[in-house]
């Protein structure tokens, strides 16, 4: 998605267009996963539609979410702000929480979104997919015996527990650097899709506050419509 916004020139039927868009994503929700490449420059109308996807990825520096630019910004309220601080990659991704991966450049970007859909069902009709598992499923991780320290003052990362505790430590976070008190992501057990919800400690001892509620919530709505179980970790 790389786009400047409505053409005034055209009038309602330009937000008409809009309109059948959205209605398009609101049908799609639950029955196909959706995922929004923020890949440039997008302003304007055309920011809802992948505010209503599933998954939006964004690249650092050279992606842009807004509805209005800094320009009107600056017009209306006299303040100053820069395309990256008003909607760049890592302010969706750290603040509003709308950006569920940032990446380095495009390359990287597709890349992970390539690895995303290793784990996704291509509708809520379909099971997860199924690979096959090197990892042994009688495996023991005798370091897991000292990673939770006996003090309940003292914070461990559980990060560090989920990929110790899946197949081959192959976690797919959402949403790393939003709500980071919470962790929602995709890995397998014995080659099957699962999803990993878990509070980290290491971030406001893991309490539950709201974004990190919201970002939880909408993770596990996902996996309830694709059938993807899910792995709670309680600390």
């Amino acid at each position: 998605n790389s786009i400047g916004g409505a053409r005034i020139q055209e009038g309602v039927s330009s937000l008409a267009g809009y309109a059948d868009v959205f209605l398009q994503n609101v049908l799609a929700s639950g029955v196909v996963p959706q995922i929004s490449m923020v890949m440039g420059p997008c302003a304007g109308g055309a920011v809802y539609s992948p505010a209503m996807t599933d998954f939006i990825f964004m690249v650092k520096d050279t992606s842009y979410m807004f509805v209005t630019g800094p320009d009107v910004v600056k017009t209306v309220t006299h303040e100053t702000v820069t395309h990256e601080q008003l909607g760049g990659a890592m302010t969706h991704a750290s603040k509003s929480g709308v950006a569920d991966g940032v990446f380095e450049n495009d390359v990287d970007a597709m890349l992970q979104l390539r690895r995303l859909m290793d784990f996704l069902p291509a509708s809520n009709k379909e099971k997860p997919p199924v690979i096959p598992c090197t990892d042994s499923p009688d495996r023991e991780e005798m370091s897991l015996d000292t990673l939770v320290p006996d003090s309940a003052n003292k914070p461990y990362d559980m990060k560090e527990l989920i990929t110790k505790v899946v197949d081959e430590g192959d976690f797919f976070e959402i949403g790393e650097h939003f709500a980071r008190n919470i962790i929602c992501g995709f890995a397998r057990m014995e080659g099957s899709t699962i999803g990993i919800v878990a509070n980290q400690p290491m971030v406001l001892a893991g309490c539950l506050d709201i974004d990190s509620s919201r970002k939880a919530a909408r993770f596990v709505r996902f996996c309830d419509c694709f059938n993807i179980p899910i792995i709670t970790f309680v600390d």
